[in-house]
């Protein structure tokens, strides 16, 4: 997401995503068009005694939605501020909180995979929606005596916007309890099935049980015609499945570092840096390799790491100025390098973050290997398929 910070709270940053600008008018305009309905039903279920006549003149109705549309995205931060706090009270850091399309999102540093600590994390933030829900309430009812003297537009809107927040706020918590992982409910559920199996396996199941739930949304805003429902539904199948898939790479990967599955040094394709960019792409297309440590071979230093070439870097030049161009002319000397003892996990994630294929293994500046994504797939079926990886480096493609 591209986000930026508008504050912090607790000293945990807040953000606004950029969908956030646009879901916030819309929000306010549904809103807005929705006021003789929403106030119809608030003077049914809360008695609210609201006139809804002073209510949808003029610009009012767009005024009250645009309030109302703020007042629940504060209760958002406040949700995710529940479920922030805990954890920092359990040792977890917070990146960040971030309001984006589907609402709020609190970046965790690092998952509990405590079961009773993540019950408690998951349940804060339905707790907290339901206290902000009863705490609108309360400024509902007592809105007539504290404003008694005011206009009736300005007495009419204060309980339209109070007696919304109050049913949505706690509408917001049931929400977020039904078991869609990774939704609250969804972490409830995790928790509960790690009482008594592995944290991976629970999150598997977890996971399956959350996208079935999607499916279920999605069929009903299909059928609703509910755009947002829909996207809420296509988020939830995304990130059950990339967080399942996640969990049980860290679990696949316990105790493996990067030397174990790493393509060694002796087993790698390297290229000098005088090649011509020609002669790169003919040995990628009969090697089948898309990436090369550029080594430069010094009479007083030995061999000597100064770069990697991949397929996008020669793919910059045009064909016909490629026999021009050489190895050291387009490839990258500012590397992504990872130790030999580092853990999998750790360059798996590396990896994603800066969005790149394969890190470059040094040990006391020297190279002593390569892991690429097809390591890390390679390692991952050899786990699950036999449940440990062999130490001994063994040749493997460095794709």
């Amino acid at each position: 997401m591209r986000s930026f910070r508008i504050g912090s709270l607790f000293g945990i940053p807040i953000k606004l995503d950029l969908t956030f600008l646009l879901v916030l008018p819309l929000f306010a305009y549904l809103i807005g068009t929705q006021i003789e309905e929403v106030a119809d039903l608030l003077n049914q279920g809360l008695e609210a005694g609201i006139e809804v006549g002073a209510i949808t003149g003029g610009p009012v109705p767009w005024v009250l939605g645009l309030a109302a549309a703020l007042g629940l995205f504060v209760g958002v931060v406040l949700h995710e501020l529940g479920h922030s706090l805990t954890a920092q009270r359990y040792g977890f850091p917070i990146d960040s909180i971030t309001l984006w399309l589907f609402g709020g999102i609190a970046a965790f540093s690092e998952m509990p995979e405590d079961w009773r600590k993540e019950l408690n994390i998951a349940i804060a933030g339905p707790i907290v929606s339901v206290l902000v829900g009863v705490g609108s309430y309360g400024l509902f009812m007592l809105a007539p005596a504290v404003l008694g003297g005011a206009s009736t537009e300005l007495l009419n809107g204060t309980r339209f916007v109070l007696g919304y927040l109050a049913v949505l706020n706690v509408a917001l918590a049931v929400f977020n309890m039904i078991p869609a992982f990774p939704m609250d409910g969804g972490r409830v559920l995790r928790a509960l099935l790690a009482r008594s199996k592995p944290y991976a396996r629970a999150t598997q199941q977890a996971a399956s049980v959350g996208k079935l739930f999607a499916v279920f949304m999605g069929l009903f805003g299909l059928f609703a015609v509910n755009i947002i429902l829909i996207g809420v539904a296509f988020f939830v199948f995304i990130a059950a499945s990339s967080e399942a898939q996640q969990v049980t790479m860290r679990a696949a990967f316990q105790d493996v570092t990067v030397g174990d599955i790493m393509t060694p040094a002796a087993d790698l394709h390297t290229v000098d840096p005088d090649a011509t960019v020609e002669n790169l792409i003919q040995r990628m297309f009969s090697e089948r390799h898309t990436g090369y440590p550029v080594i430069e071979s010094d009479s007083l230093d030995g061999e000597r790491l100064i770069g990697l070439v991949t397929l996008t870097d020669a793919r910059e030049v045009d064909p016909v100025e490629r026999e021009a161009y050489t190895v050291e002319d387009v490839m990258t000397s500012d590397l992504e390098t990872i130790t030999p003892d580092s853990d999998a996990m750790t360059a798996i994630e590396r990896m994603q973050e800066n969005g790149i294929g394969r890190l470059l293994v040094v040990e006391d500046s020297d190279l002593v290997g390569l892991i690429s994504r097809t390591d890390v797939m390679t390692a991952f079926d050899i786990v699950q398929q036999s449940g440990a990886v062999a130490p001994a480096p063994r040749p493997r493609s460095a794709d």
